[in-house]
């Protein structure tokens, strides 16, 4: 089933506003620049991130199809342990329901890769996102079409 909002399950409603840095669509995974006046998508694949998902601009009439340019405002959802998120996957990814899903350093969510860290030198808490809630297969679809993206390249996430 495809949905027409990010927000498909909320315990908590915290939302925040942001200018972009760059385009980013909705269902995206983001985080605040080193500056923190603007916002860029996730920029460390694997990394620790906040679970926090840019909106759809509803105000403008606007869906998740809709990019935000570069120096739009942004409405930001910052999701909570057990909120559910329609987001964005990466481009040729196979994920499985119960794959756990981390950042793949572009915005978009993929299946989480092996082992993170060395114990004794790293400290990586929070790099996976959540849980897939959907299966989606995007290995055989090719990138230059569009409207087949558009619904395929987004899945449910259950926040962890």
């Amino acid at each position: 089933m495809a949905y027409n909002t990010v927000k498909i399950k909320k315990y908590s409603d915290i939302i925040e506003e942001f200018t972009a840095a760059a385009a980013i669509y909705p269902g995206m995974l983001v985080e605040q620049t080193p500056t923190a006046t603007t916002l860029r998508l996730h920029a460390t694949a694997g990394g620790n991130a906040i679970p926090m998902f840019a909106l759809e601009d509803e105000l403008q009439g606007k869906g998740l199809g809709d990019q935000y340019a570069s120096g739009d405002k942004v409405q930001v959802w910052i999701a909570g342990r057990g909120d559910i998120v329609y987001a964005r996957i990466a481009d040729e990814a196979h994920i499985e329901i119960g794959d756990f899903l981390e950042s793949n350093g572009y915005g978009c969510l993929r299946e989480l890769v092996g082992a993170h860290g060395d114990s004794s030198t790293d400290v990586i808490t929070n790099h996976i996102i959540g849980i897939a809630l959907d299966h989606a297969d995007l290995s055989g679809l090719s990138t230059t079409d569009s409207s087949e993206r558009e619904t395929e390249q987004y899945i449910r996430v259950r926040i962890v």
